[in-house]
C-alpha cells in the first residue's frame, strides 16, 4: 500500500512523496523500523520504485519522493540546482522524522543521496549509489542530450508506442532493453494531442547542467557513513570508476550486477534486491555519525 504524503521543499515548493506500508494500514510501531528514502534519476517519479519500496517495507519504513520537476511534484521554471534538490530531500527526511535515514538513490538520485550525506552527515545512515558517474561529464554530453530531446517522435499514439520508441527504436540505444521502454512508459500522459512527459525536457537539461561541469570525487570523500556503488555490467558508470569511486568512499563497497544496463533495478530485479537487503542488513546496527 502506498500513502501519498505533501511534503514542502526548498524555497516552500509543493513535493510529493509516497510512503509504502506492510499491508492495508501502518502500525504504529512502523514509524520505529529504521528508514529508507528513495530518490529517482532524471526524468524518473517515484512509482518506479514501488518494486524495491515493497520488498523493504515489511522491515522498513519507505519513503518514495517525487523530486522537483517530476512525478507529482511542483515544477516550477527554477531552480534545478544541486542546492535545490539537496535541500529539498533534507526537508524531507526532517518533515517526515525519517533520519537517520538510509538513501537510495538512481542516476540522479544517486549524485543527491551521496551529497546530501556529505553535507547533512547526521541525517543519513547510509547511501545506496546505483550507476551515477563521478567525474565531470562535460558540454558535449548537454549537446548530446539536447539532440537526443529533440528526436523524440512526440506525441506518441500511446503506451505501446512508447515502450516501441524507448525499448527498440530509438536510434541512440544499443540493441532491445524492454525495461527501458517500460520505465519510459510510466513518465508518460495523456494529453488532448497523445502521450506526452509528465516533465518538461527543458527542465531535465537544466536539472544537468547544474552538474555536468563538475567532478564529485571531493563530495565522495566527505561520506562518512556506509555507502554501497551499484552497477550493471552494461550501464553508463563503468568499472574502472566505479571501484575508485569506492576507494574515494571512506566506507564504501561494491557490488556488480550481470545481464542489467543503466536500469539495474528494473534490469535485474532480483539480483538489485539482494544487493540492497544485504546492505541495510549490515548499517542496520552501525552508529549514525554527526555532523
Amino acid at each position: 500500500m502506498a500513502r501519498r504524503v505533501e511534503v514542502t521543499g526548498a524555497g516552500g515548493l509543493p513535493l510529493t512523496a509516497w510512503e509504502y506500508a506492510d499491508g492495508p494500514g501502518a502500525a504504529p510501531e512502523e514509524a520505529l523500523r529504521p528508514a529508507v528514502l528513495l530518490l529517482h534519476g532524471l526524468m524518473g517519479r517515484a512509482s518506479q520504485w514501488a518494486g524495491t519500496a515493497r520488498r523493504l517495507a515489511a522491515r522498513h519504513r519507505v519513503v518514495a519522493l517525487d523530486q522537483r520537476g517530476h512525478g507529482r511534484s511542483a515544477k516550477p521554471e527554477g531552480p534545478y540546482t544541486r542546492d535545490a534538490y539537496v535541500a529539498d530531500a533534507a526537508a524531507v527526511v526532517e518533515q517526515l522524522g525519517l533520519a537517520p535515514v538510509t538513501v537510495v538513490g538512481h542516476s540522479m538520485g544517486a549524485l543527491t543521496a551521496w551529497q546530501l550525506a556529505a553535507r547533512r552527515p547526521s541525517l543519513v545512515r547510509g547511501v545506496v549509489l546505483c550507476d551515477m558517474r563521478a567525474v565531470a561529464l562535460g558540454e558535449a554530453s548537454q549537446r548530446h542530450w539536447e539532440d537526443w530531446f529533440g528526436a523524440w517522435p512526440l506525441p506518441f499514439s500511446g503506451p505501446d508506442a512508447v515502450r516501441r520508441w524507448f525499448g527498440e527504436e530509438d536510434p541512440w540505444l544499443e540493441g532491445s532493453r524492454p525495461a527501458r521502454g517500460e520505465f519510459f512508459a510510466e513518465v508518460m500522459e495523456e494529453h488532448a494531442d497523445g502521450w506526452r512527459p509528465v516533465f518538461e525536457r527543458r527542465h531535465m537539461l537544466r536539472s544537468r547542467e547544474s552538474w555536468i561541469h563538475d567532478a564529485h570525487w571531493d563530495e565522495l570523500a566527505r561520506v562518512s557513513c556506509p555507502a554501497l556503488v551499484v552497477r550493471g555490467w552494461d550501464g553508463e558508470l563503468g568499472r574502472a570508476e566505479a571501484q575508485e569511486m569506492v576507494r574515494a568512499l571512506p566506507r564504501g563497497s561494491y557490488a556488480e550486477i550481470p545481464d542489467a544496463g543503466h536500469l539495474v533495478p528494473w534490469d535485474q530485479p532480483e539480483a538489485w534486491y539482494a544487493a540492497v537487503e544485504t546492505f541495510l542488513a549490515d548499517v542496520a546496527g552501525m552508529p549514525v555519525c554527526q555532523a
